[in-house]
């Protein structure tokens, strides 16, 4: 019996609940604190000055597991590394990780200059966006170069994305990754909400590549899954730290990874369906009022709406995570049913 999965995702989740222990203490003395924007809630205010960028406890316990986790692998069951002689799928693993890496670093530098100049806004429009586009590109060009040449889509099958109609998936997918990283980006506005969904999220793909036999993605899945559970411990309501844009562009990279690793990205539209709410939401609010000059939602991203009408923040984040396991659900069953 494989053990190789359970011991990941108990290794990230020990790491990153330990890690609390002295990162949080270590961004306190630091004064790395949240600003809080005065358009936002009132009563958000109450949370100026919590740590922030704790998204660096996850990353941690994700890296920290994947390594131990495939030491012991290395030691105890060799048989494990057979996605590893698959050059295509040790490729895109090896991406997914990295294009991850990269959207956390572009928080990083984003959450950085909020703490060091004490502004909410942190990098300009323009520059996390080329910042994230380029990121993007070179995922899907590494992905091109080692040999992705089909996309799966339900009750279709394999389509060719070299030649034709089917081009159009590389730019499609350039947004795809881009939004879904900002969408996450976005979801993370209340205590333990962004975590709580890709909690929700990453336990699907786990079990979407477990079923499929994609080992690698399946280990990767639980490696994020365990690591949420521990960051939850401090960054559930009342959070003690919050995840920034480290933490929340770090998960917005790897459930994008996630569904490129089990080679179904499409999958992460009902996955993922809590992030496009949101985003969603917030689009919707922006261009309605540009043209009426009234808004549809009491504020956006539609968390705030909710909590405006009264909802407490552990409500919506049961609610918002309800929907996030049905949409999941809807997501895996064209692969328990292999339709």
């Amino acid at each position: 019996m494989d053990f190789t999965t359970p011991l990941v995702a108990l290794i990230a989740f020990a790491v990153t609940a330990a890690s609390g222990l002295f990162v949080i203490p270590f961004l306190r003395k630091l004064k790395f604190g949240q600003t809080i924007l005065d358009i936002g809630p009132n009563w958000h205010k109450e949370k100026q000055g919590t740590p922030t960028m704790g998204g660096v406890m996850f990353i941690g316990g994700v890296i920290i597991a994947l390594v131990l986790g495939f030491s012991y692998a290395a030691i105890f069951n060799k048989n494990f590394f057979i996605d590893c002689k698959d050059k295509y799928k040790l490729t895109v693993f090896l991406a997914g990780i990295i294009m991850a890496l990269c959207m956390a670093a572009i928080g990083f530098f984003d959450d950085y200059i909020k703490v060091v100049k004490k502004r909410n806004l942190g990098l300009t429009a323009r520059q996390k966006t080329f910042l994230q586009l380029l990121t993007s590109a070179v995922y899907l060009a590494v992905l091109g170069l080692a040999g992705m040449k089909t996309t799966y889509i339900p009750f279709l099958g394999d389509v060719s994305i070299t030649s034709g109609v089917g081009l159009l998936f590389w730019p499609i997918a350039l947004m795809f990754i881009y939004g879904f990283t900002n969408a996450v980006n976005l979801t993370d506005g209340i205590d333990g909400l962004a975590s709580s969904v890709t909690l929700v999220v990453s336990c699907a793909f786990m079990m979407a590549a477990g079923f499929m036999g994609f080992h690698t993605t399946n280990v990767l899945s639980a490696a994020v899954a365990g690591s949420l559970v521990g960051f939850i411990f401090w960054n559930g309501h009342p959070a003690k730290v919050f995840m920034g844009d480290t933490g929340s562009m770090f998960l917005g990279g790897m459930v994008v990874a996630l569904s490129f690793g089990i080679g179904r990205p499409i999958l992460l539209i009902p996955a993922g369906i809590v992030y496009l709410i949101e985003a969603l939401s917030d689009i919707i609010q922006v261009v309605y009022y540009k043209k009426t000059k009234k808004r549809i939602f009491k504020m956006a991203p539609i968390h705030h709406h909710f909590e405006k009408c009264g909802w407490s923040e552990d409500k919506i984040v049961l609610v918002f995570s309800a929907v996030a396991f049905v949409g999941c659900i809807l997501a895996i069953l064209p692969i328990i049913f292999q339709f």
